[in-house]
């Protein structure tokens, strides 16, 4: 018996993980049609061997920067892909800026996507926040702001889910620098750590969750955590940086990024505080609901869905069997350290 066919490719560093890319990709891959998806090789970020019988669609995840990813300013890689789609406008545009690529229709940006959270009634006696990514994105700089919050508000309540279980790296959580900030959410009293848990937990979580904590300081694409925190109706605190402002829409408690941590702190304290006087005012919640549209709407996935499936519906139409032959010799080549 053979192994079925996965058009939507798993390499040896996402096959371990279950972060917001891998996400997507496998909802997508579960969810569209499978006569169609099997047309195609859709490779996420990195490139590793490339196939002639199949129209190959390179999705990509990552930065210019990345050394996975910069091949693409090289025109003959660029022939080598029927398609190349983005997973959010700020990112096109990095690429477009520091790759100097050009203006071409073999290029489309299409949002990551979400199930919209159900419509829910939240906790009004009490405020609880939440954070929910990597401990390298932020939550160095939250414990301890959100420590000295505590001062102000004794019963607020933080939920930290974070661990980079969620990308399959064993023992990583054990690094010094970062089990210091996960003893320091285990040990306080007004934070609950959960560590990696599934999606569809947290999902469920965020029903009884106010605000999201989020003082980002990693050059994200986009965020699908920021997407369903508007969908499930929070109040999201973050800076203005990468793409979380194209996520927001400029909807949601931005404030000014700064490089220097200490400055990032206070300015995220002075929104933090602001955020928790105001996130039980009628007002707030009518916005809120207002943001909770935006994000269904936007980033719904069977929206999401749709586009790849118009997109893939034409590929397949402009390239049939007999037109998918790289025609190139590889530009790009990956050697495992």
């Amino acid at each position: 018996m053979t192994d079925q066919y996965n058009p939507f490719e798993e390499n040896e560093i996402s096959i371990k993980a279950n972060g917001g890319t891998e996400l997507i990709k496998r909802r997508l891959a579960s969810e569209l049609p499978i006569n169609l998806t099997n047309e195609f090789q859709i490779i996420c970020s990195r490139v590793r061997d490339l196939r002639d019988d199949k129209i190959r669609v390179y999705w990509i995840h990552d930065l210019p920067n990345d050394g996975e990813t910069n091949h693409i300013k090289e025109q003959l890689s660029r022939d080598r892909f029927h398609k190349i789609v983005f997973c959010g406008y700020w990112q096109y545009n990095q690429f477009m800026t520091h790759l100097n690529l050009p203006y071409d229709t073999k290029l489309a940006v299409i949002d990551n996507g979400i199930y919209p959270i159900d419509d829910h009634e939240k906790p009004t006696d009490t405020i609880e926040l939440v954070y929910m990514s990597s401990p390298q994105r932020g939550l160095e700089i939250l414990v301890p702001v959100f420590t000295k919050l505590v001062e102000k508000y004794p019963s607020i309540k933080l939920n930290v889910f974070s661990s980079f279980n969620i990308y399959g790296w064993e023992n990583a959580d054990e690094q010094p620098r970062f089990k210091q900030v996960f003893d320091q959410c285990k040990n306080h009293p007004n934070i609950v750590y959960h560590g990696f848990k599934d999606n569809s937990f947290i999902r469920e979580y965020l029903k009884k969750c106010h605000i999201l904590s989020y003082p980002s300081i990693w050059p994200e694409c986009n965020s699908i955590a920021m997407m369903e925190a508007m969908s499930a109706g929070l109040l999201c605190v973050h800076p203005n940086y990468a793409g979380l402002s194209d996520t927001c829409g400029g909807l949601t408690a931005q404030y000014q990024f700064y490089g220097d941590m200490n400055t990032h702190a206070q300015t995220f304290y002075g929104a933090l505080d602001h955020a928790i006087n105001i996130i039980h005012d009628p007002a707030t919640q009518n916005y809120l609901k207002f943001v909770k549209n935006y994000s269904d709407c936007r980033f719904n996935m069977n929206r999401i869905k749709l586009q790849w499936q118009d997109l893939l519906e034409g590929l397949l139409n402009q390239y049939p069997a007999n037109s998918r032959k790289l025609i190139n010799e590889p530009v790009f080549s990956y050697k495992a350290l």
